[in-house]
């Protein structure tokens, strides 16, 4: 009996293409990867790739937001069928999940702001970093040689409380995703980037081990997407933004 409840509950939750449907969890304050807009409404650039594989695999997307710390924990317990967020690819993370072909490159950046008095990697010994929990920044700066001679590092649900604490001077840094720090830069004057020197890293998407069938459907439309040019339009509009004051 208990051997039958189990099969109907694994069916009932990842018999995607039955229901047409696709749970996509994603830390929702991750600009310009998935993020909510002026409106409140999710988009971003992982947001529009999603869509377009969604669209070309017949299925209607829900994007959930969930605590990054946590997200591994949502989609091997069923609550979410996708990590599609700018999740980094590492050696742990390959033990707890199944990878798509991966569909972009990131480095690490340290935001400080203009007006400070760090002006450039070294300044920053002895001060403190803000870095987004369980993140693969997190991971950079723990491997780094600059995690040696920094003061300590706090830590944060999200990249936004970091960046908060950083304007109001109450640590002297975050460090963050290239791909992120990137957009922040060409929204805003006020913040300052320098390079992590760690190596590059990839993104990808993440779903459960035994979803074999959709890691192969996804990777074909990630392939026909970047064939046809759908990737590049895609990401220019995420990528090629104007300086704000």
């Amino acid at each position: 009996m208990k051997k039958f409840i189990c099969i109907i509950f694994i069916l009932f939750f990842t018999n995607i293409f039955a229901t047409k449907e696709i749970n996509i969890g994603l830390d929702d304050t991750f600009a310009p990867m998935g993020f909510r807009g002026k409106t409140g409404e999710i988009e971003g650039f992982d947001i529009d790739l999603a869509r377009e594989v969604c669209k070309r695999l017949d299925l209607k997307p829900n994007f959930i937001p969930c605590d990054w710390d946590g997200i591994i924990f949502m989609l091997n317990t069923n609550r979410i069928d996708l990590i599609w967020n700018g999740l980094t690819v590492t050696p742990k993370r390959k033990e707890q999940m199944l990878f798509s072909e991966n569909y972009l490159q990131d480095g690490q950046l340290i935001l400080v702001n203009r007006n400070s008095n760090i002006k450039n990697i070294n300044q920053l010994e002895n001060k403190i970093l803000g870095v987004q929990m369980g993140s693969a920044s997190y991971f950079a700066l723990e491997k780094s040689d600059l995690s040696k001679n920094i003061k300590a590092v706090q830590k944060y649900y999200s990249n936004v409380e970091a960046l908060l604490d950083l304007e109001a001077g109450r640590i002297s840094g975050v460090v963050i995703d290239e791909v992120v720090g990137r957009y922040y830069l060409g929204k805003t004057k006020k913040l300052e980037g320098f390079n992590l020197d760690v190596p590059k890293e990839n993104f990808a998407v993440g779903m459960r081990k035994t979803d074999k069938e959709l890691q192969l459907k996804i990777n074909k439309s990630l392939k026909e997407i970047h064939e046809d040019g759908t990737f590049n339009k895609i990401y220019d509009k995420w990528f090629t933004n104007k300086e704000e004051n």
